[in-house]
């Protein structure tokens, strides 16, 4: 598959480049991608979400009443669930919501995402370029340039750069990244993937390493 490279401006530069057809033209695995990313999300959690239980509450272990006699429900003591204030049956408790997830699914689901991308024309290439200084103004220039200052973008850089990051750190639909970081997530997420040139080439190496 043959995308145009684009410059800055947003103009063609007369040059393609070739997506090839091992990462970005595979007949996509949906169970791969829904297992991908689930393992992000529940990676995302803190799970650290608490409720005390009867033996956690402060308050007296008396009996509150004698056990017959009364005429109402037996009762225990004031930590009683039951009671306002009492303990929480079952209560959530801190845990870690990660699982484990083969690389070669991973790999799967990366390639599925970006399968789904190409096949719907959400992938863009741009020349390589660089801002002078991080401004917020200079990113949203190159997405109204693009035509995509309304849409979700993933920008994939081919390694960090600092002013790129810190220009569209602070644009609510637009997120960057690298290639070492991509993730099925993110892809999906996105209305529209932008790579730029020296990073096609590296995402192809990196989901077709041997495991």
């Amino acid at each position: 598959m043959e995308v145009a490279v684009l410059k800055y401006s947003g103009e063609k530069t007369g040059r393609n480049v070739s997506l090839s057809d091992n990462v970005f033209g595979i007949e996509p695995n949906d169970h791969a991608i829904y297992l991908d990313v689930k393992s992000i999300l529940a990676n995302k959690r803190q799970g650290t979400h608490k409720s005390k239980q009867r033996n956690e509450i402060s308050g007296s272990s008396k009996k509150l009443k004698k056990q017959k006699g009364t005429g109402g429900a037996r009762a225990g003591n004031i930590k009683n669930p039951q009671f306002k204030g009492g303990g929480r049956v079952f209560g959530p408790q801190p845990r870690d919501y990660s699982f484990k997830l083969n690389k070669k699914v991973k790999d799967l689901a990366r390639k599925s995402a970006l399968s789904y991308k190409a096949k719907d024309n959400s992938i863009a290439v741009l020349e390589d370029f660089n801002f002078e200084s991080a401004k917020t103004k200079q990113y949203t220039s190159l997405l109204k340039s693009l035509s995509l200052n309304d849409k979700k973008t993933l920008l994939i850089l081919s390694e960090v750069n600092k002013n790129v990051v810190l220009s569209g750190r602070n644009i609510e639909n637009a997120k960057v990244t690298t290639v070492d970081q991509i993730n099925t997530y993110d892809v999906m997420n996105a209305d529209s993937v932008i790579f730029v040139e020296s990073s096609v080439n590296k995402v192809v190496d990196l989901l077709n390493k041997e495991s």
